[in-house]
């Protein structure tokens, strides 16, 4: 494949065929040749998608390092092959296989399209396939992995990422998304089957082939049942006059939503009719991420207004996450942070499990677990509860695997979560799920509007009991590696040790040595911890450009910082507790003024 002249590269050979069976990115590298842009062409054909912290993820379009009919065919290929090395009963077991409603026309890519080439390349192998006939929340692959005993699973998403780009998000046999080693020996078996076999690119597979099969009945209602399980107070939902409003971002969410409200005895939550239905542009908001607050949550809070519904709750596109919102008694609106919610969620999740319990129940055996970039108010309220806390590397992949195995030791984990507001209530789904965290959080509001409390008081009770647990979370660009070395302090506090997960270095420990992953953190004097993390679609494209989350130090606190750190507005706890979202002004969670609004793209601190 001659560039400019130049030699062209083996590797790439026997793959440009192939990539242009698709017309449409077919036609992207040819304008890319016509145009004389050899420099993209190499950067999208002379490298490949390698795992993040959820799957495989970049843009649709042409390029090994795109997700594209071709990439999604390679890396099913190599998902089969090591399959196949690691289960004799691997084809018998089956393979489960769902999608989101993301599309994109200029390169003729949709999740349900790469799920039917995902599909076809097993059932040409004689797979049994679980295909979903319909789109599908993605805590239903892993939930359906367990459920019907399947090998493995993948679910096209990109999640809340921008329009442009999808996702392969890959679950191994313990309902858990895939870690190492298994990862890096599937990107090598990747390598190993790059040409596309006989069957691959046929989609019609799907419809035709008797191994096929649609488990979406079987666990929609299998899912919800066991929803139940952590319905505390179906009576008090029943007759509950709470109005909530849900949005699911253009994406899966509505449907499932419903649904689960009808299981713990709610009437359904007003759905935000513009974004109701799946629209793969998100035509309604510049980002389809409900964690950037109230900027993306503007027509959830008008029609919350309107129809006087006091709590919003916010599922991104692909249902895996939760945000939330509250009327405030001065008419603001207060939107939680990932870690806030997380107060919320342990408080909750423990005294409900302590109130269903005898009185000498034994909370030695009861986890809660978090990663370390996210607060450690699950600590705190560990500490004094009894029960044990854990925390993992970033990504939920290593919270749902930890999970499995405290479970399969007799254990009982309650709750997990990530700041990013991704929550794991309950364990029948390892990983975050959206569509419980809503159902929860209406049911918690509703048993505390009884006691006359809103979350707002309920978090700063959470907070007067177990210690405050401050947080400022959001992103920045890196775009070079100088000075190379370890900062010494933040504003004026020096900084004590140094952890550097990716390198596998750690200061306070007499080796220097620490596990290996992306990430970082910080401790400094005055009992600040600073965390950063590179994002999880980090790389996109090809390009070198890291999204990244920040390093520093807080004043105050208790826990961890994450995804960046910096001094608070004013110092103290007034403007720690004004640093959330607001609408029409910015308040404190008390409702005065106090404090800064918060911001989606910045710096940002938590203790």
């Amino acid at each position: 494949f001659p560039l400019g002249g130049e030699e062209g590269n083996a590797a790439l050979n026997p793959d440009a065929d192939v990539v242009l069976q698709n017309q449409k990115t077919k036609e992207q590298i040819e304008s890319l040749l016509q145009h004389g842009k050899h420099k993209e062409l190499r950067e999208r054909l002379c490298c490949r998608l390698s795992f993040g912290t959820a799957g495989l993820r970049s843009a649709m379009g042409a390029g090994f390092c795109y997700i594209n009919d071709l990439t999604v065919i390679q890396s099913t290929q190599g998902i089969y092959k090591y399959l196949e090395r690691n289960f004799s009963d691997f084809k018998q077991r089956g393979f489960v296989v769902g999608y989101d409603t993301r599309g994109q026309v200029t390169s003729n890519c949709s999740s349900k399209k790469l799920a039917k080439l995902t599909a076809a390349v097993l059932l040409a192998k004689d797979v049994l396939v679980y295909f979903f006939s319909t789109y599908v929340p993605t805590p239903f692959v892993p939930y359906a992995v367990q459920q019907l005993g399947a090998v493995a699973g993948v679910m096209i998403t990109a999640s809340h990422n921008r329009k442009e780009d999808n996702g392969y998000k890959v679950y191994w046999e313990n309902g858990a998304q895939i870690t190492s080693p298994h990862d890096k020996e599937i990107i090598k078996c990747i390598e190993e089957c790059v040409e596309p076999w006989n069957g691959s690119w046929n989609e019609n597979l799907v419809d035709t082939s008797p191994l096929r099969q649609d488990p979406l009945k079987k666990i929609c209602d299998s899912y919800m049942e066991d929803l139940t399980k952590i319905c505390y107070h179906r009576e008090l939902n029943v007759q509950s006059n709470l109005k909530f409003v849900h949005t699911s971002f253009h994406g899966v969410g509505h449907d499932y939503v419903q649904l689960a409200f009808k299981a713990f005895g709610f009437q359904p939550p007003i759905p935000v009719p513009e974004q109701k239905d799946p629209d793969p542009d998100f035509s309604t908001v510049k980002c389809p991420n409900p964690e950037e607050g109230e900027c993306v949550l503007e027509l959830s809070l008008r029609l919350a207004e309107e129809r006087n519904a006091k709590v919003v709750v916010a599922t991104d596109p692909d249902a895996d996450r939760l945000a939330v919102a509250e009327q405030q008694e001065n008419g603001c609106w207060k939107v939680f942070t990932g870690n806030e919610l997380a107060a919320l969620f342990g408080w909750w999740m423990f005294s409900c499990w302590k109130q269903s319990r005898s009185q000498d129940s034994d909370v030695r055996n009861v986890y809660m677990l978090a990663t370390t970039v996210s607060s450690k108010i699950l600590r705190a309220i560990a500490l004094k509860e009894g029960f044990h806390f854990e925390e993992t590397l970033p990504g939920f992949k290593w919270i749902g695997s930890r999970v499995k195995n405290l479970l399969d030791n007799g254990n009982e984990v309650l709750f997990a979560f990530e700041e990013s507001i991704g929550f794991m209530c309950g364990t029948s789904v390892l990983d975050k799920d959206g569509v419980s965290a809503a159902v929860v959080i209406a049911e918690m509001a509703t048993f505390l509007q009884g006691q006359n409390l809103s979350l707002a008081h309920k978090l700063l009770d959470i907070y007067e009991t177990y210690g405050y647990h401050i947080s400022r979370t959001s992103y920045f660009l890196c775009y070079y590696l100088a000075p190379q070395s370890y900062p010494k302090s933040c504003g004026p506090y020096s900084i004590l040790h140094v952890r550097d997960i990716t390198t596998g270095y750690d200061s306070s420990q007499l080796n220097k040595r620490s596990v290996s992953s992306e990430g970082g953190s910080t401790g400094t004097q005055g009992r600040g911890l600073g965390g950063g993390r590179t994002e999880g679609s980090e790389g996109l494209h090809g390009d070198s450009e890291g999204l990244a989350r920040g390093l520093g130090g807080a004043p105050r606190g208790l826990g961890g910082a994450a995804r960046g750190s910096e001094g608070l507005h004013g110092g103290g706890l007034e403007s720690a507790r004004g640093s959330t979202g607001t609408r029409r002004g910015s308040t404190g969670l008390g409702g005065a003024p106090r404090g800064t609004r918060r911001a989606p793209r910045g710096l940002g601190v938590q203790g």
